[in-house]
């Protein structure tokens, strides 16, 4: 089979969400992951795409680390492909990259080797990346390909006090990107280049009352057109503050972050376009609360806030950038259509672990348009003038996993169920009338 890639590579150890890691063990550690998906879709919400389609995606990961003393070398080769494309699909190069090294870095460790003191950890080349809360920058898991990112990155802590992150990244522009090297898998290496670059730094608090923890944020994002691809000339910045509790069995938690987004775009991807001046927000918040009973449920509340442009001379849709979207909303895949981009969203999520081998989620949110006259979310389903208003409907979200073989074999299902409101069944450029269903099965190895 054409995607299961054998072969050792190497991979620095970079601390996640800026937090410093517990030292790793010296020599050499390999390991693979391979997933099988089939999703299918109906009734799509998205514009411009097939109503209905299925899909049978495979993706293999192989990884592994050479350590000695505060030096680690590293890479990781990723290919992830289509199986069975059609020629006309939604299949996108969220789904598909083949044969890709989207790691290959150096890692150095300085200061304090017991981490209770200064430590710090620099890496340097190309490397995957997950900043705090993963709505700007992360490695989304549920997605098929990688965000990759070519560049340096410094964290450093003071014991459990404070931490700090600062990152300089040109993010890696996937290839193939057109439809016929989509189907085929066509193998072409990605490029990065300071025509898109984004850059910033973080900073938290671990403690900063009791089981309430912290952190703020800078990132600058700047893109320019390139030879062959136009772009709206984004130049973004986005400041973020945030403070959560964590879940804990036997605890209430709870989160609020807050993003505002300024800066300039261009109108339209001519060369010529007028400058618009940026001012877009986000904001999330969650209530929630974990019991010790059998299953340890929690059930949240939890509700969105992402700006949407008003056409009013300034640009005010709140941009994602690199982040993640299965932790707030819904699957991407062939589903992709709710995203950090105009949208109000408020609801339940409750999750069960019955055993350690099972378990289980349920969300259910109501969603709105936070400017009537701008595209929801990521379906591209516009109504400029308004008259569509803005209920985009229900939409109930689940997923179930199991580990038939613990630590070797997970088997997982997704569903979303999309009863489409008056805005997605009226708005002029609506791909159908039908409420979405989606369904996805996935089986992962890891060796």
């Amino acid at each position: 089979m054409r995607g299961l890639l054998t072969f050792t590579v190497l991979v620095a150890a970079v601390p996640a969400h800026g937090q410093v890691l517990p030292r790793a063990q010296d020599g050499v550690d390999v390991s693979a992951n391979i997933r099988l998906r089939y999703e299918t879709i109906d009734g799509e919400a998205r514009a411009n795409v097939p109503a209905d389609e299925a899909s049978t995606q495979l993706r293999t990961i192989v990884h592994g680390t050479y350590r000695t003393g505060p030096l680690t070398l590293g890479g990781t080769l990723a290919d992830s492909r289509a199986l069975d494309a059609p020629t006309r699909s939604a299949l996108s190069t969220n789904e598909v990259n083949t044969l890709e090294p989207i790691e290959a870095f150096v890692g150095l460790d300085v200061g304090d080797a017991t981490r209770k003191g200064l430590f710090g950890h620099l890496t340097l080349g190309r490397q995957t990346a997950e900043l705090r809360s993963r709505r700007l920058i992360a490695r989304d898991d549920y997605r098929n390909t990688a965000t990759s990112f070519t560049g340096a990155r410094f964290d450093i802590a003071d014991g459990e006090r404070w931490n700090l992150t600062v990152f300089y990244f040109l993010p890696q522009q996937r290839l193939p990107d057109d439809a016929a090297g989509l189907r085929s898998g066509r193998i072409a290496l990605d490029r990065e280049g300071v025509d898109t670059r984004i850059w910033g730094a973080t900073v938290a608090r671990p403690t900063l009352l009791g089981r309430i923890a912290g952190d703020v944020g800078v990132y600058r994002f700047e893109e320019r057109d390139r030879p062959g691809q136009a772009t709206r000339d984004r130049h973004l910045t986005t400041l973020t503050a945030r403070v959560v509790a964590p879940p804990s069995p036997g605890h209430s938690d709870g989160e609020i972050e807050v993003m505002r987004q300024t800066g300039t775009i261009s109108a339209s991807v001519a060369g010529n376009a007028a400058w618009l001046p940026v001012i877009a927000w986000f904001a999330h918040a969650s209530v929630g609360h974990q019991w010790k009973t059998a299953w340890t449920p929690h059930f949240a509340v939890e509700g969105d806030y992402a700006s949407g442009d008003r056409r009013d001379g300034s640009y005010r849709r709140f941009d994602t950038l690199y982040g993640m979207r299965r932790g707030d909303f819904a699957p991407a895949g062939l589903y992709n259509a709710v995203t950090r981009s105009n949208v109000v969203s408020l609801g339940p999520r409750l999750e069960v672990t019955p055993s350690r081998r099972l378990d289980a989620m349920l969300s259910v949110k109501k969603l709105w348009l936070a400017s009537a006259r701008d595209a929801f979310a990521s379906t591209a389903v516009v109504d400029a003038t308004g008259k569509s208003g803005r209920d985009a409907g229900w939409q109930s979200d689940a997923r179930l996993r199991f580990w038939a073989i613990p630590k070797r074999l997970q088997l997982e299902a997704d569903g979303v169920w999309l009863a489409k409101g008056r805005f997605l069944t009226e708005a002029p450029n609506r791909s159908n009338d039908h409420d979405t269903l989606y369904l996805s099965l996935n089986a992962s190895a890891f060796f």
